[in-house]
């Protein structure tokens, strides 16, 4: 993929960033370094590698999964909304 003035346009676009002038050239220069070491990655054969492999034997760690709830930051939040009850946000019905 070639990287342009035109894509740098459409990019610049779609993220709401502006590129000044004078680093225009720079952006497209390190962006189309970026392109051609994905496109390197691309020609690597992963062919028989298990999708689940890693480079350790370690696993990830897993934590209890709790709760945890701070009313008083819930009722800031919520003293900004038109409608709330019991710590909830309360929204006209959009599905009959």
């Amino acid at each position: 993929m070639k990287i342009d003035e035109n894509l740098l346009q459409r990019l610049e676009k779609l993220s709401y960033l502006q590129i000044p002038e004078d680093q225009r050239g720079e952006m497209i220069a390190q962006l189309s370094e970026i392109v051609s070491f994905v496109d390197n990655l691309s020609e690597l054969s992963t062919e028989g590698v298990n999708p689940t492999f890693t480079m350790n034997d370690s696993s990830t760690y897993l934590r209890e999964d709790k709760g945890n709830v701070n009313h008083s930051i819930n009722d800031d939040i919520l003293s900004n909304a038109p409608n709330s009850k019991d710590h909830f946000f309360i929204v006209p019905k959009i599905i009959e």
